[in-house]
């Protein structure tokens, strides 16, 4: 297997996924060296599916209170599925960005999602994605049917980088990201990648915190 992965077959009684609870520890990334002892802590508060490695950290930010106050606004709320693989960790190591292998990673986007979505395009509001979780899926769906917005589910390698042309997203917020990852790519692409850079900057003098657990910001 490429990039260290490994084919594992279990043998086990009863319900697997008890199974893997009873026995398995949380997921987290390489960065956070102590054990949660909430579990619930690494996780959003709007989580439904089990599936994914990781938490898409920037969801981590908001409260059932918070997402009450924005809906109070007249935002609409819109959930979508993608179940976040370990390769999100993985820094690209390759000097051509051409030569990138993304991992792969399920998505799946109800028809009562799409047509919200369809309707705030339509009446000239604005998508705006929570992650980059949810970017990947909003705009491999929108390069997939032709800038539409469509119920759809598969498996996603969408690789945004500096020249790429955005179909659905018209702004979202995000955490501060690891260096040399395909996600500080991602929203160079979208702010452009001097922008970007300053916002590192800044950050580093101001002391945010960075990644899971840390600072995130807003770009439109």
């Amino acid at each position: 297997m490429t990039h260290g992965g490994r084919i594992v077959r279990f043998e086990y009684q009863g319900i697997f996924l008890e199974v893997l609870e009873s026995l398995g520890e949380m997921p987290l990334p390489p960065y956070i060296h102590e054990k949660l002892d909430d579990r619930e802590r690494y996780q959003t508060v709007y989580a439904k599916e089990s599936g994914s490695a990781a938490a898409p950290t920037a969801g981590l930010h908001f409260t059932k209170e918070l997402l009450a106050e924005i809906q109070a606004k007249g935002v609409h709320l819109v959930y979508l599925t993608l179940h976040v693989g370990l390769g999100t960790f993985r820094p690209v190591s390759v000097d051509n960005l051409d030569e990138h292998e993304m991992h792969s990673e399920f998505y799946q986007l109800s028809e009562e999602a799409a047509a919200t979505l369809r309707s705030v395009k339509e009446n000239g509001g604005r998508v705006i994605a929570v992650g980059t979780t949810s970017i990947r899926t909003l705009e491999t769906i929108g390069s997939k049917f032709d800038g539409q917005i469509q119920a759809d589910s598969g498996w996603t390698n969408i690789f945004i980088k500096p020249g790429y042309e955005w179909k659905v997203v018209d702004a979202f917020s995000t955490n501060f990201h690891l260096p040399k990852s395909t996600l500080v790519m991602l929203v160079s692409a979208f702010a452009g990648r001097d922008l970007v850079l300053d916002a590192y900057h800044h950050a580093i003098q101001e002391h945010y915190r960075f990644f899971s657990f840390g600072d995130a910001m807003f770009i439109y």
